[in-house]
């Protein structure tokens, strides 16, 4: 199988090398891995801290492309998933809130047979009060994913318990002639809708990560990005 990685990276210049570098050391038996960054007009050092990293870690095997201006993360993803070459993608993000190690995991259930798509579920649980919901915003953020993996399981008749997880492991066919047209992080219940109305069964499996504050540079806003993820689900119900 060749596995191609999509980083979708805007202003992370703090993080980006060491993702870059986990992703670079991940090791899937019987796997081939392509990484493909998206730089998604930063206006930091990011796009140099990249060029950097992919020079010093000798440039085989990655792929580099970059926005002019800041399009948002669906259209970042979208870049990666038209210059893949892989059997299949999986999409990681530039913050280090994932471990890439699970990228792994996600894999050997399609190598297993288990499953075509694969989706780390982060909330097959109740709410940690002593650790990601402590703080109010990610309360919030919890609810507002669960509800909205709730109304996915309802809408299109398959159980989720995180349909905006970052980590979604799926195959390049399954997309092709896909018209995906989300531009920010509405992508995520787009793809989903999507997959889901082609017949594709999702397993998740569960995963841990670590959450990011906004003071630390947290992009999703719970209120907007949620109202425009509740719409996108109910939009992709009844048209393509």
């Amino acid at each position: 199988m060749k596995l191609s990685i999509i980083i979708p990276v805007f202003n992370e210049e703090k993080t980006i090398d060491k993702v870059i570098r986990r992703v670079s050391d991940l090791q899937i038996p019987s796997v081939t891995k392509e990484v493909i960054i998206v730089d998604d007009g930063s206006s930091d050092a990011t796009a140099s801290e990249i060029q950097n990293s992919i020079r010093q870690l000798g440039g085989k095997n990655f792929k580099f492309y970059q926005h002019k201006k800041n399009m948002g993360k669906g259209a970042a993803v979208r870049t990666g998933i038209e210059n893949s070459t892989g059997d299949y993608i999986v999409i990681q993000d530039a913050d280090l809130e994932y471990n890439p190690q699970d990228i792994g995991r996600l894999t050997a259930e399609v190598l297993n047979g288990h499953a075509d798509v694969v989706y780390g579920t982060r909330l097959k649980r109740l709410p940690n009060f002593s650790r990601d919901e402590r703080r109010p915003l990610f309360l919030i953020h919890y609810l507002g994913n669960r509800f909205l993996s709730l109304l996915t399981s309802a809408l299109y008749g398959q159980w989720l318990t995180d349909m905006e997880t970052c980590y979604k492991l799926f195959p390049k066919k399954a997309v092709i002639g896909m018209k995906l047209k989300s531009k920010r992080f509405d992508f995520e219940p787009e793809i989903t809708a999507k997959l889901l109305r082609r017949g594709y069964r999702i397993l998740e499996i569960p995963i841990i990560t670590t959450p990011r504050g906004y003071e630390e540079g947290k992009k999703l806003h719970a209120i907007k990005d949620g109202t425009i993820a509740l719409w996108t689900l109910i939009k992709y119900k009844f048209v393509e």
